[in-house]
């Protein structure tokens, strides 16, 4: 039953005399006292006479993008402090995410051969922590042995930088002389407290690159815990959330629309992921291979890094360049032989990401420079480290899902590559 309406009239003295519309304002008893009282009989009419009459349906379609845009800014807001705050609890959930998209696959090709999804979960999940865990054991003897020699490795690699650089510090220090010359840098001596014992200031400790990386030991054992389990559950589960999110749907075109989304988003998200993974395995090997042939030691180990390092795009490369810089001056004494390692590496680098990539991973799974770009120092800032390593899977998935989402669609073309005929097309027309 519609709740009933007051009408405010006249004091009882003036009851006989005639009550215009406007003063008969109609108030609903459930508003609240703060909310504007509305006359439901006043008609609005133009202050000057002939002017064109007020459009209601035209100011509510003025004024509504104003709230739209400004409630869009406070998501947004909410949503970088969000995945800045909560990093700890998001990086492993997305590690343990991605996981299963790479090795759903897996578990239905089990399920064909009649393994039921909680023990293939658990066969596949063991397998990867037993590779996980072999690989860092047959690793574990090059790391300690390069560890042993990498101090004074360290400072014959530094004795040549300081040959190769030499050059540019005799520059600066000629710079520095003639601006002394000129009075440029000269001032008045800083004076000193007689008297005064000197002030020992204690720098800071600086944190180690292990614990940028990985943080503490307990914290990265916790990490690596519940990205295992996690990824057993979400294995096992097979299609629970996508059973849920099709039972809350209320509509059938919904639901089967759903089902789409969800088995393409799987399917290419799993694809590149492997793809990925292997081209950056392959490109290991043969890396490691060339710095065999030329006489690098611990090639395995440096064929890893590279794998590894891989997966953060630009960063990871320099970083490699780098490393195997400093390894070939370590182990070579002629200059030009040492830089042989990291030219292999380049070589091999330019091989993959000019050829190999796009060819294997074709136009619609490649992401355009900018964003790639974009997304590194994104993540790099929210989540450290580990975001740099999660940023090209994570933009590439998030390209996938906006391809199969015709209101995304629009984004997912910003983050791809230009078509080449693309440029052609456009000008023609």
């Amino acid at each position: 039953m519609p709740p009933r309406s007051a009408t405010v009239t006249p004091p009882s003295t003036e009851a006989t005399e005639p009550v215009s519309p406007v003063e008969a304002v109609a108030v609903d008893p459930g508003d609240s006292v703060l909310a504007p009282e509305v006359d439901a009989t006043a008609v609005a009419e133009p202050a000057v006479p002939g002017a064109a009459r007020p459009d209601i349906a035209k100011t509510a379609a003025v004024v509504r993008p104003t709230g739209t845009f400004a409630a869009t800014v406070l998501t947004v807001l909410a949503l970088l402090y969000t995945l800045y705050f909560a990093r700890g609890f998001l990086v492993p959930i997305t590690f343990a995410v991605l996981l299963n998209f790479l090795l759903s696959p897996v578990i239905r090709a089990l399920g064909r051969v009649r393994i039921r999804p909680p023990l293939a979960a658990a066969i596949v999940v063991l397998a990867l922590v037993g590779a996980i865990g072999g690989g860092a054991y047959a690793l574990s003897g090059p790391i300690q042995r390069w560890a042993a020699v990498a101090p004074e490795s360290l400072a014959r690699a530094e004795d040549k930088l300081k040959k190769i650089v030499r050059p540019v510090q005799q520059v600066r220090r000629t710079a520095e002389q003639v601006e002394r010359t000129a009075g440029v840098v000269s001032g008045p001596a800083t004076p000193t407290t007689s008297g005064r014992a000197p002030q020992v200031v204690v720098a800071p400790a600086t944190p180690t690159l292990a614990s940028r990386v990985f943080g503490t030991t307990e914290r990265f054992i916790a990490a690596l815990l519940e990205v295992v389990v996690l990824l057993y559950f979400l294995l096992a589960g097979g299609d629970l959330f996508l059973q849920k999110l099709i039972k809350v749907l209320p509509h059938f075109n919904d639901k089967v629309k759903a089902v789409e989304i969800a088995r393409a988003t799987e399917a290419a998200v799993s694809a590149y992921l492997t793809t990925a993974l292997l081209v950056n395995a392959v490109e290991g090997a043969v890396v490691a291979t060339l710095l065999w042939l030329i006489g690098l030691p611990n090639a395995p180990l440096w064929g890893v890094v590279v794998a590894c390092f891989e997966l953060v795009p630009y960063l990871g490369a320099a970083a490699i360049v780098a490393i195997l810089t400093i390894a070939g001056l370590t182990t070579f004494d002629n200059v030009g032989q040492a830089l042989l390692a990291p030219a292999s590496f380049l070589a091999v680098n330019l091989i993959q990401a000019n050829v190999v990539s796009p060819l294997l991973l074709g136009h619609r799974l490649t992401l355009n420079p900018v964003a790639i770009f974009i997304g590194l120092a994104f993540f790099f800032w929210i989540w450290g480290v580990p975001g740099a390593f999660l940023a090209v899977p994570l933009l590439a998935s998030f390209k996938i899902l906006c391809d199969h989402i015709e209101a995304l669609a629009a984004v997912g073309e910003f983050l791809g590559q230009r078509d080449p005929n693309e440029r052609r097309t456009v000008a023609r027309a």
